[in-house]
């Protein structure tokens, strides 16, 4: 199977809305189509609403965003993705026919994902051609924070295709959960359901209103489901009894009245806020909530440190060969005058202070980001932090020369300018790329510590050769 570098949206909607995104926020450009021409106008505002969430849920260097095209020809889609994510409406027929035209123009060795939350793989398989290709990819909304994305393969699935669709979207920063064996609604929506059947049993016999019911969840369980499951939780509390206590009761009939408790329930909830705003207060909190789970290493926050693991990677490989070649030249007797150009960025949206300029905190962001590609370069990485060793920093000066104004174009170049077996010294320059213009530079000190001990200790003999390397190709 193909490198994903476009991804085709078959049908857009709001779950075709948040895949566009999540993949144009991590460098995937996006084709999508749809039957009806008004709804790239929904699409782009869709894309524009998620970009503040999307912006603060990590700090680590992001590729260059992708582009966004839209086309009313499904057909046209088809031959120019890498990736077909469909989300047409929940309907077996017409995602049959839809599915079955569409491979007949992607390339064969184009995967076809359905984001359907309750049809069967093998069913949609049916009339299309290399019915191998085709997979479910269930994501959950909004598809841009949640990284949980379901994959289920039909009787025809390829292994190929599943390997694929998990190395896709693990690149987008998303947790795909394979699924044993195809069963109608997957695995989350059947629990979902069985939690919304009780909250229709005890809403039906006023036992409490839908308010309540979310609090009994917002205020307990709620809280310790964003790190635990459901098993684990019951094995801490001692499990085995308790796992008994799960009930299977069926769903009352659904009546007007019923219905009315319902409604009138969460529109008292809304409290007179529009879905908008309930939607900036989910993001919000979804944002916060990863974050915090990131400390820990544990559910959707050890899905977002990997996902940051690998941006910083990426941002050191492309680094990787300028510095080599620039340690190679200094062996030569041509050192890299000016520095070494490491990091290329904008500034971003959320970036900007109340004077309309790059706040002073996102120097040091984009700083760090350069040194973080020399010292992968050296050796320090994730392996070498994880034997119980880093460089930490001592001392930092910043000075302003010219201003950043959102989306500048910028660049570092980088020199180290001192190496001894406990001290790295360097020093970076941030230019704007139209005009070459110094904007600001920072000199910075940092130890190498034993992060075990808390003591300053000398350095692995191979990192501190290849930082004297870069400090005599940068002199």
């Amino acid at each position: 199977m193909r490198q994903v570098r476009t991804l085709g949206l078959l049908g857009t909607g709001v779950i075709g809305g948040g895949w566009a995104a999540r993949a144009l926020h991590f460098g995937v450009d996006v084709v999508a189509a749809d039957v009806k021409p008004e709804m790239e106008a929904w699409l782009r505002g869709a894309v524009a609403n998620a970009g503040s969430a999307l912006a603060r849920l990590t700090f680590a260097p992001l590729p260059p965003k992708g582009r966004l095209s839209f086309t009313t020809d499904m057909q046209a889609m088809a031959r120019q993705a890498d990736f077909i994510q469909e989300n047409i409406p929940e309907q077996l027929e017409l995602k049959q026919r839809v599915l079955a035209d569409i491979s007949r123009h992607a390339p064969a060795d184009v995967v076809i994902a359905s984001s359907t939350s309750g049809l069967m793989p093998s069913d949609l398989q049916r009339d299309m051609v290399a019915p191998e290709r085709l997979l479910v990819a269930h994501p959950f909304n909004p598809v841009y924070l949640l990284p949980l994305v379901e994959l289920v393969g039909g009787r025809q699935t390829s292994a190929a295709a599943l390997d694929a669709a998990t190395r896709f979207f693990s690149y987008i920063g998303m947790h795909p959960l394979r699924v044993r064996r195809e069963v109608p609604g997957h695995l989350t929506d059947r629990l979902q359901e069985a939690l919304w059947r009780e909250i229709l049993h005890l809403v039906n016999e006023d036992v409490a209103t839908t308010g309540e019911l979310d609090d009994s969840i917002v205020y307990g369980p709620g809280l310790r489901w964003a790190g635990m499951g459901t098993n684990l939780i019951y094995h801490l509390a001692g499990g085995e009894t308790g796992m008994r206590h799960m009930l299977r009761l069926e769903a009352p009939e659904l009546t007007e009245a019923l219905i009315d408790k319902m409604v009138a329930g969460t529109q008292a909830q809304a409290a007179g806020r529009s879905i908008r705003e309930l939607e900036r207060l989910r993001d919000d909190y979804l944002v916060a909530i990863q974050q915090v789970l990131r400390e820990y290493n544990i559910g959707a926050g050890a899905t977002l440190r990997a996902l940051e693991e690998r941006l910083y990677e990426s941002a050191a490989a492309a680094a990787r060969p300028r510095i080599a070649a620039a340690a190679a030249a200094a062996a030569e007797g041509a050192p890299a005058k000016g520095g070494l150009r490491l990091i290329e960025t904008h500034v971003r949206p959320e970036w900007i202070d109340y004077n309309g300029h790059m706040t002073d905190s996102r120097y040091l962001q984009v700083f760090g980001d350069a040194t973080d590609a020399l010292f992968r370069y050296a050796g320090i990485d994730d392996a070498y932090r994880r034997s119980g060793h880093a460089l930490y920093t001592a001392e930092s000066h910043v000075v302003h020369k010219a201003e950043a104004r959102s989306q500048e174009r910028l660049y570092v170049t980088s020199r180290v300018l001192e190496v001894d077996e406990k001290r790295v010294r360097v020093f970076h320059s941030l230019h704007r790329a139209r005009d070459e213009a110094l904007v600001a530079s920072a000199e910075q000190l940092y130890l190498h510590v034993n992060t075990q001990a808390g003591k300053v200790v000398p350095m692995d003999a191979a990192v501190h050769a290849r930082l004297s390397a870069l400090q005599a190709a940068t002199r």
